[in-house]
């Protein structure tokens, strides 16, 4: 089968704009339980877009482990390549695309360090194979083999065994604290349901985007 002719027509559900909440953060666990209900594999997993300081774009899944009212959470190496784009350019845009239901959410803002003490508490709730992991790559960095990652583990293991794994200080969470946010609803012959919303002087207004 060529490319172009790999189609789907969406029609599960319509989105109207007396159907989203009036907060946004509501309406985003709202559509987010819905996912899980759906059984939506990593329902989560999120693509994080960010750029160099002189505009050069990279893109990347990542995993969702915290929202509210502040925003949107996730966890890395801050020596990573995303770490270092976003400590040097702190905006950044996510989005969720969840097949089963047919829908997106699109959300962009500035983008800021969780304390130290949010990053630890999520830090101690991983896996101790996850944690030490965490001590045993420098994210982004060349690797000259599977064997040298492999050795650096096994001295970890040996380093922290029968001890509690700290937090790396150079390992913690983000927060994207958004100033859009875009509901995304597929409907037949590409004609989807948008709505967004934005956010100026604290204060969410929605309107609806042509398809």
């Amino acid at each position: 089968m060529a490319l172009a002719d790999i189609r789907t027509d969406y029609r599960l559900a319509s989105l109207d704009e007396s159907d989203v909440d009036v907060d946004p953060i509501v309406q985003f666990t709202r559509w987010f339980d819905e996912a899980v209900n759906a059984e939506v594999r990593e329902p989560n997993a999120m693509c994080l877009a960010t750029a160099t300081p002189d505009a050069y774009p990279s893109a990347r899944i990542v995993l969702l482990k915290a929202v509210d009212a502040r925003g949107f959470v996730f966890f890395t190496d801050y020596r990573s390549r995303k770490g270092q784009e976003l400590s040097d350019n702190p905006a950044a845009s996510l989005c969720f695309f969840w097949p089963e239901l047919e829908r997106q959410v699109r959300i962009g803002g500035a983008v800021q360090r969780v304390s130290r003490a949010e990053s630890a508490d999520y830090f101690q709730s991983r896996p101790l194979s996850s944690r030490i992991g965490a001590w045993t790559s420098f994210q982004s960095s060349t690797l000259p083999s599977r064997a040298t990652l492999e050795a650096a583990l096994a001295e970890n293991e040996a380093r922290f065994a029968g001890t509690d794994v700290p937090l790396p200080e150079h390992w913690g969470g983000f927060r994207i604290v958004p100033e859009e946010i875009e509901f995304w609803q597929g409907r037949e012959s590409r004609l989807h349901d948008r709505i967004v919303f934005r956010r100026a002087a604290g204060v969410w207004t929605t309107r609806r985007l042509s398809p």
